[in-house]
């Protein structure tokens, strides 16, 4: 196991059980009790952890972990999603994106497909986002026509939140929405931080076609913030492993449901 995953399964453990031993992880981790001290004292570092004296106990930030130890969790359950979740897309439409490693998977996809390079100097889409570890990917492409909200960035997700990045989106009109969240269940899309969960509710508002990303693990999920309800979704994009039950309540509700 790398170390990333590793550090990703650490800080998993410590979000469900909110203590964990330095000795059971070295087993279930098949690693040195050294090597488990070491990880946990790097995570303390960057506050997502108090350090115990036999292992460490659950910091409030742990439950919405920061992107880059995200971007390990269902990898190829994502990238599936994200090339199902680009077939939507046409030439010339105005695309609005939020934040999240599934997400910056869709937006990826529609970078390097082929049927959208450039054509006689135009953009083939114009690209909406408050992320920007997504602008920072896309704004070399020169098919793209990137549009960046204003905002204060959360170095948690990259996600730019506040009344500045309302100025912008306000204005704005949006062919699809694509949405990244935390949980998705019968009450609707929901986010871990408040702030997202605004600026996510503008951008659903500004657009034609509302498309939930969502892997199967986030299905019947409840986050902190509400972003939107289920009658504003109009496409669910999920993974294969999505259980059939779950399913039901988003077609009962009128989605249209693609699993890849």
């Amino acid at each position: 196991m790398k170390r990333y995953e590793r550090l990703n399964t650490l800080l998993e453990t410590l979000a469900e059980k909110g203590a964990i031993d330095v000795d059971e992880l070295a087993e279930q981790l098949h690693v040195s009790a050294a090597t488990i001290r070491r990880d946990l004292d790097h995570l303390g570092k960057q506050q997502l952890l108090t350090r115990t004296r036999g292992g460490a106990v659950a910091n409030a930030v742990s439950y919405d972990l920061p992107l880059r130890y995200k971007t390990a969790r269902f990898a190829s359950e994502k990238q599936r999603i994200a090339q199902a979740a680009a077939t939507l897309v046409r030439r010339g439409m105005v695309i609005g994106m939020n934040g999240g490693t599934t997400i910056s998977e869709v937006a990826r996809t529609l970078a390097t497909r082929p049927e959208l390079s450039a054509e006689h100097g135009e953009p083939a889409f114009t690209l909406v986002t408050n992320a920007l570890n997504i602008a920072n990917e896309l704004i070399v492409r020169p098919h793209v026509k990137m549009v960046l909200t204003g905002g204060v960035a959360r170095p948690q997700s990259y996600e730019m939140i506040g009344p500045l990045s309302h100025r912008i989106l306000a204005d704005l009109s949006l062919d699809i929405a694509f949405i990244g969240v935390d949980g998705i269940d019968e009450t609707g899309a929901t986010a871990h931080h408040e702030g997202e969960a605004n600026i996510n509710q503008l951008i659903v508002s500004r657009a034609a076609k509302v498309v939930v990303v969502a892997d199967s693990s986030k299905l019947g999920q409840r986050a902190f913030a509400r972003i939107c309800e289920l009658s504003e979704i109009d496409t669910l994009v999920t993974d294969a492993q999505a259980d059939e039950s779950q399913l039901a309540v988003f077609k009962e509700a009128g989605i249209d449901v693609i699993r890849s």
